[in-house]
């Protein structure tokens, strides 16, 4: 199976060099902050933002926020400036934000374990129609992420999604952000384990709490009970996987410290066995060693896997153990291998007899009306639930056998198909250039154009499993790039003497599937880039020449062929 020996990923992340200066510790350096953003966030708990937006804001307009408010406290809450229309990726590093930043607001929509009714997506297609512009995307991370939000919108849209139990409580910021949960728990006749107690937990007892709202940077978590990892457990600061003990019963497998942005490193095992009952302890143990150990003198160096990669995970188990829970966790067994893909795509039986569908939009763009129009396709096909993923596709529950194949054409008329194409099942973007002040380069219009064309490429073409293309807009990896088989990296790049929007190429990585033993970090070959209108163009060329070379014999993987390949194969 694919072996990373070559790319080592532990070693993409190291701790900060030794310095005479402090790194920001609390438990070390104590508490006195040592840069503007860690000075706002003591002054004012960004939760207390929320009361000026709905009494001050929300009356007095755009103009009428406080800076420091708006650049900083309003994360807590789910809202980020959006991006001037108008100002192209070369002039992203050189304005301020200020100057990239519009009057309206991205809005994300918290979803933990990705867990809907068609109640709550209606009220979510109706924000959207009535205050959004109709716009709407699934994110990796099982939201839905808005746009075109005016701060005087604030207070009506958080009265309509509290009064059906959902909310925008630390979608952002240096918090802990949404909780990833398997897409089938509770339903599929494979899991281990029902993960939406664990999920509830934390959620209830920890999101909001003040005593976690200021942490280094921003602390991600994901919990499944389901045997093929259906929550990308590796890049996240906390995992837990559930896994079978041989004496002890049905538990989870605690991973942390994983994490992408620009400089990746996957997550580890700290080979402990968590009982269900103790996630909640185990999380907040993760969590408050983040608070107390974690770098915040430089926010570069603030994420969870850089104290990893200083401790190691002998001694991270050690203090979690020994100052946060007061008692030792037993060990763990590891985990088996995927036996199928993650994202659910498709028709699955249920283990009550029922099935789940799985179908994806392209690129997680959907609309207010999409999901206006969905919400009454399930509940005339017998259902009210539905499920976000961490792969930019939505999960139909509790379809009678009778229904499915016109729950799967309903699907298809609304653009959501349960039967893709196989490059459009591995597409995901990020939101890029159109509304991301960070982004250089167009993903999502870009990323839909290769899909489409693509599929009439390589419709005559036999590909032995989904390529995973993931297409970013700026460094930061928001759609995960070091771990598709193909992933893009938005950047200027200068073709045939000339600088244009492009983007960095990544090739062969991937997390742990039925294809791979173990998450490995993709390869980047010196010169390579591709134009932003250039996608269909290189992928159809590189396919295309890993069908030809694959070592069928083996069942060779792309992402196999591609650390193999010799570098003028993947031009």
């Amino acid at each position: 199976m694919v072996t990373t020996s070559h790319t080592p990923p532990r070693a993409a992340t190291r701790p900060p060099r030794p310095s005479t200066k402090p790194n920001g510790q609390w438990k070390i350096d104590g508490t006195t902050p040592l840069n503007g953003n860690e000075e706002w966030k003591q002054v004012d708990d960004g939760l207390a933002v929320r009361e000026r937006i709905e009494n001050i804001y929300a009356a007095g307009g755009f103009s009428s926020i406080d800076p420091t408010d708006l650049h900083g406290r309003f994360r807590v809450w789910g809202l980020y400036t959006q991006r001037k229309p108008g100002i192209d990726g070369g002039r992203t590093a050189t304005l301020s934000p200020e100057e990239l930043e519009d009057e309206y607001f991205m809005l994300r929509v918290r979803i933990d374990g990705g867990q809907l009714t068609t109640e709550q997506l209606r009220v979510i297609a109706g924000i959207s129609q009535e205050f959004g512009r109709d716009t709407a995307d699934l994110t990796d991370r099982q939201n839905v992420q808005l746009h075109w939000v005016e701060v005087e919108s604030m207070p009506e849209i958080w009265r309509r999604l509290e009064a059906v139990g959902l909310g925008t409580t630390e979608a952002c910021g240096d918090v802990p952000r949404v909780v990833l949960g398997s897409p089938v728990a509770g339903i599929s006749a494979e899991e281990l384990i029902d993960p939406t107690p664990q999920i509830d937990e934390i959620t209830s007892r920890f999101i909001g709490d003040p005593t976690l709202s200021n942490l280094p940077r921003k602390f991600k978590s994901a919990i499944t009970g389901h045997p093929n990892h259906d929550v990308v457990h590796e890049i996240n600061d906390v995992a837990f996987v559930a896994v079978e003990h041989p004496e002890l019963g049905i538990g989870y497998d605690l991973w942390v410290g994983g994490g992408l942005s620009t400089t990746p490193r996957l997550g580890e095992r700290l080979g402990v066995f968590v009982a269900p009952e103790r996630v909640a302890e185990a999380w907040h143990g993760v969590a408050q060693i983040f608070r107390d150990y974690g770098y915040r003198r430089l926010r570069n160096k603030a994420r969870l896997k850089f104290l990893l990669a200083e401790w190691g995970t002998e001694k991270f188990r050690q203090v979690l153990q020994d100052e946060y829970l007061g008692y030792a966790l037993p060990d763990g067994p590891t985990l088996p291998k995927p036996a199928a893909p993650g994202d659910h795509v498709g028709i699955h039986r249920q283990k009550d007899g029922r099935f789940y569908v799985g179908a994806t939009p392209i690129v997680g763009r959907v609309s207010g009306t999409t999901l206006a129009r969905l919400a009454d396709l399930i509940e005339e096909h017998g259902s009210t639930r539905l499920r976000t993923t961490p792969h930019q596709k939505v999960v139909i529950l509790d379809i009678p056998e009778d229904r499915v194949e016109s729950l799967v054409a309903g699907l298809d008329d609304l653009g959501l198909q349960a039967r893709p194409s196989l490059i459009r099942r591995g597409t995901i973007a990020c939101t890029g250039i159109e509304f991301c002040k960070l982004a250089i380069v167009e993903t999502k219009v870009n990323a839909t154009a290769a899909v489409l064309e693509l599929e009439e490429r390589l419709a005559g073409f036999d590909l032995p499993h989904p390529i995973s293309l993931h297409v970013n807009g700026c460094p930061n990896s928001c759609a995960r790039i070091q771990t598709a088989d193909i992933g893009l990296k938005g950047q200027l790049v200068t073709i045939d003497g000339e600088q244009v929007p492009g983007y960095q190429v990544h090739l062969g990585g991937g997390l742990a599937s039925q294809d791979r033993d173990e998450a490995g970090l993709g390869r980047t070959v010196r010169g390579l880039k591709v134009a932003a209108d250039g996608i269909a163009d290189y992928v159809d060329r590189v396919v295309h020449r890993f069908l030809d070379d694959r070592d069928a014999g083996i069942d060779e993987t792309f992402a196999q062929w591609a650390h193999r390949a010799d570098e003028e194969a993947l031009q």
